[in-house]
């Protein structure tokens, strides 16, 4: 299974993102989207779960939730918009994987026992950070993630 992981568009879905994503199983948006139509664009491609980002105050996202947990071919997934809402306690729950958005810093790393990934931002760029969405891949092998950089 391939999910693709996108997060902080912030009204902007480039085609560099949506090439990169397109052959993925299930999407997950972590956040900070803007207009609604682009999470339209994105369920044409696969299946979307979405969580509200702190800039996602428009009563469009009244329904979207803070956190989702996900169950991905026997793999546990938490999502989050902000790192700092992680529950501490994710690992000791079974989950696997943890992803967040809204620092727009692109991370894959472990912690206590966990695999943390913010695909960074796909949206305007911010400082000097990459665009960047993400991919996880569950299959035989086991759990693993990537950050695709797009060309802007």
């Amino acid at each position: 299974m391939k999910i693709g992981l996108i997060a902080d568009t912030h009204n902007l879905l480039r085609s560099a993102a949506l090439a990169a994503l397109e052959d993925c199983d299930l999407l997950i948006h972590a956040g900070d989207i803007g207009q609604p139509g682009l999470l339209e664009r994105l369920r044409q491609l696969a299946p979307l779960h979405v969580v509200r980002g702190n800039n996602d105050r428009d009563e469009l996202y009244a329904d979207l939730p803070h956190s989702l947990e996900l169950d991905c071919q026997g793999v546990r997934l938490f999502v989050v918009h902000e790192r700092a809402d992680l529950p501490q306690d994710l690992a000791e729950r079974g989950v696997q994987v943890a992803i967040c958005g809204h620092s727009h810093k692109p991370i894959i790393e472990r912690r206590d026992g966990l695999l943390l990934i913010n695909p960074g931002s796909a949206g305007p760029r911010r400082f000097s950070l990459p665009i960047t969405v993400g991919r996880l891949h569950i299959d035989a092998k086991g759990v693993r993630a990537e950050l695709i950089e797009l060309a802007v």
